[in-house]
C-alpha cells in the first residue's frame, strides 16, 4: 500500500499507533490488525475493520449539460440495503421527473448547470447502519443571463 500509508513516528512515543491511509481505495476495505510490543515483553493487539463507501459518476469525467448521467453510491457494508436517499446542496431530492433513484444509484436524465455542487447519498441497511458520502458534481454548460445581448464600448474588450 506504499506510499499511501504512514505511521506518525512522534505519535508512537505518546502511545498513538494510528495508521493513516491516503487516499483510501475500495480495495482497502477489510480487517486490519495492529500488534504493539512494549519492552519486548508485553504485546497488545488491536483489530479494526475499515469500511469504504464510494460515489462514482458514469460516464466518468466531465458532464455536459443535458447529457444523462448516473451517480452510484456503494459501500462495503455487508447487510442488505434498505433505502437510499439523495441530497443536493443539503436538500432532500425528490425522485420524480428527470431524477430516478434505484438501489444506491441516481439517474439524472437532463442535468443542468444548476445541478452542479455537492450530491450526498445516504444508505440505510437492514441492521439500521447509516452510511453516507458526498460527490461534488460539475456540469459544463452555459449559465448566463436570460437576455443574450451584451453591450460593450467600441475599443474595449467584451466577455
Amino acid at each position: 500500500m506504499r506510499p499511501r500509508v504512514s505511521v506518525q513516528d512522534p505519535a508512537l512515543r505518546n502511545g498513538n499507533f494510528s495508521l493513516r491511509i491516503d487516499p483510501v481505495r475500495s480495495e482497502d476495505a477489510g480487517w486490519y490488525e495492529a500488534q504493539v510490543a512494549y519492552n519486548n515483553k508485553e504485546v497488545q493487539n488491536c483489530h479494526v475493520e475499515l469500511g469504504v463507501v464510494t460515489v462514482t459518476l458514469s460516464p466518468p469525467g466531465f458532464v455536459v449539460e443535458n447529457e444523462p448521467l448516473l451517480l452510484s453510491c456503494n459501500s462495503s457494508h455487508r447487510a442488505s440495503l434498505v433505502e437510499t436517499c439523495w441530497f443536493h446542496n443539503g436538500q432532500l431530492v425528490p425522485t420524480s421527473g428527470t431524477l430516478c433513484s434505484f438501489h444506491g444509484a441516481l439517474s439524472i436524465l437532463r442535468p443542468a448547470v444548476s445541478d452542479s455542487g455537492p450530491w450526498h447519498c445516504q444508505l440505510r441497511y437492514s441492521d439500521n447502519e447509516i452510511i453516507s458520502a458526498t460527490h461534488n458534481l460539475q456540469i459544463l454548460g452555459f449559465d448566463g443571463p436570460i437576455n443574450p445581448i451584451v453591450y460593450a464600448a467600441a475599443g474595449s474588450a467584451a466577455d
